[in-house]
């Protein structure tokens, strides 16, 4: 393999949300910042999601399909789940690609409940800020479905159902990540790492620089392991490895790719990989109920839609129109029902087959995140000798829940029969049930925020303990349980971490003056 050294202010290692949050802020702050991701570009777009293509904007199946092939195992399969199991960590899966799991994620971005999810390592109103940032750098809102004809009335059954939730944790619009295009409403922009980028995803900013199929494989501690020296980075377009020399490093690459990166490369503080949360998922399909399909025809809010639907389909039995938006409904996460609650359309699960005599028009997922302490023993643990197919060092998972944490999932199920009771009756083939193995995609707290070095892994800063130039960023961050998605979180904190590091200086005089002295190699663009 070809070597080269390359001299770079900022990496950041991970091109999902949280690494392109982390790029665009630090650029707008005067850095100049190199991305490198080990995936390839899949759009034109750096990092743009998959499903605003023409093909995958109505086809939930279609795009399942090609969203599978997007997902890597982490490790190998494990035995199969065992009768009583609540969720199964076997294999954790993760997404080679500039945008990361961006490219194909369901863009839902709730805040954290402030006394149910969020850390209070960080004031309650510096959170209510950078929740308001990192919404607006997503395009979360909460208007993308909200005058569906499906939406309404799954909103309204399910509002009748639990009158008893004060606001604001009522049932309410989902917010989304996501927005109908301008000039074709039929059409949805889904936010992915390009949204983020903004500029710099079109080229029309200096000082970034995204390298796709460039993967980090280990980072080198000067002889006092207090900063890093330099990255290790092989380019698999070239086949040559890369010395990148920065002043500031960010590893942002997904909850398991990130503390793996640090095992590889001998930075194992005691809480790397452990603390390890992930969400217990309680799954059924509904068809509506005939009654509450049957009020459409006379709800003055529809008849306009319903009267032109019937004069175009005069046979259609059903008065909603063929091309009507899905739901996105929500149930927060309270005090008193610690899920939450998602009753939308999304990825059907492995073995699911669409019954071919339903209407698609009638079916609606009713999806139950839950919430489980964090627990040091609940890890990822990395070999020092078996390799993954990146070369790195393989992960293996160890996951139960506590007995609380059982209780909670319990209780979550029973709600979901509630909610599901006030719809309609189950689809034959999805009654509920709790998915296993779930696909895990909510790991968090693998090197977990905190203010002790001894179990946690980066201060509130997001910088690693003892390491003054690497920063972390991404689900591990969050040290919390947590039942809600959680990319608007990692956004939130990201910004707070970048901003951090502009506010800390650019480099110190000594580290100025030391790079004035060396020959620089230029980046290419």
């Amino acid at each position: 393999m070809n070597h080269q050294r390359i001299e770079v202010d900022v990496l950041v290692v991970g091109s999902g949300p949280v690494g392109a949050t982390f790029a665009r802020t630090l650029v707008d702050g005067g850095r100049e910042v190199m991305v490198v991701d080990a995936g390839p570009q899949l759009s034109s777009r750096p990092g743009e999601h998959l499903k605003n293509h023409l093909a995958y904007q109505h086809s939930h199946e279609r795009f399942g399909t090609l969203i599978r092939g997007h997902l890597h195992p982490l490790s190998r399969a494990a035995p199969a789940a065992v009768p009583d199991q609540l969720i199964s960590l076997d294999a954790g899966v993760a997404t080679y690609a500039v945008g990361g799991m961006a490219t194909h994620w369901t863009g839902v971005t709730p805040r954290h409940h402030p006394g149910v999810e969020r850390s209070d390592v960080i004031p309650a109103a510096e959170w209510d800020a950078l929740y308001g940032d990192a919404e607006a750098l997503l395009n979360t809102r909460t208007d993308l479905t909200a005058d569906a004809i499906s939406h309404q009335v799954v909103l309204d059954a399910l509002a009748d159902e639990y009158a008893e939730l004060p606001r604001p944790y009522g049932v309410q619009h989902l917010p989304m990540a996501a927005e109908r295009r301008t000039d074709n409403p039929r059409l949805v922009r889904w936010t992915g790492a390009d949204t983020i980028l903004g500029p710099l995803a079109d080229g029309a900013r200096d000082g970034f620089v995204l390298r796709e199929q460039h993967q980090c494989t280990r980072l080198v501690p000067t002889a006092d392991g207090s900063r890093i020296a330099y990255a290790e980075i092989v380019d698999h377009i070239a086949w040559r490895t890369l010395r990148v020399e920065a002043t500031t490093y960010v590893v942002a690459c997904g909850a398991v790719l990130t503390p793996q990166l640090l095992h590889a490369s001998g930075i194992r503080p005691p809480a790397l990989g452990r603390y390890l949360t992930e969400q217990p998922v309680a799954f059924c399909q509904v068809v509506l109920r005939d009654d509450l399909v049957g009020r459409v025809a006379t709800d003055p809010r529809f008849a306009d839609r319903v009267a032109t639907h019937r004069a175009r389909h005069p046979d259609d039995v059903l008065p909603i129109p063929a091309d009507d938006f899905d739901p996105n409904v929500w149930i927060p996460v309270s005090r008193g029902r610690p899920w939450h609650c998602q009753v939308h359309r999304d990825l059907p699960y492995d073995g699911m087959v669409p019954d071919p005599d339903v209407d698609e028009r009638l079916v609606v997922d009713l999806r139950w995140f839950g919430l489980v302490d964090p627990r040091p023993e609940n890890r990822v643990r990395f070999s020092d000798t078996a390799r993954d197919r990146y070369d790195m060092p393989e992960a293996r998972f160890e996951f139960s829940l506590g007995e609380a944490d059982r209780v909670r999932q319990h209780r979550m199920m029973a709600d979901l029969h509630r909610a599901a009771a006030a719809l309609g009756p189950y689809l034959p083939g999805s009654e509920p049930r709790f998915v296993i193995p779930t696909l895990p995609l909510h790991i968090a707290g693998t090197t977990r925020m905190g203010s002790d070095p001894g179990t946690s892994v980066v201060d509130t800063g997001s910088r690693v303990w003892g390491v003054e130039n690497l920063y972390l960023g991404g689900n591990g961050v969050i040290p919390t349980g947590t039942a809600s998605n959680p990319t608007l979180t990692s956004v939130a904190l990201a910004l707070r971490a970048a901003r951090g590091i502009l506010g800390s200086g650019r480099q110190l005089p000594a580290e100025r003056h030391a790079h004035e002295q060396r020959p620089r190699t230029p980046v290419p663009r």
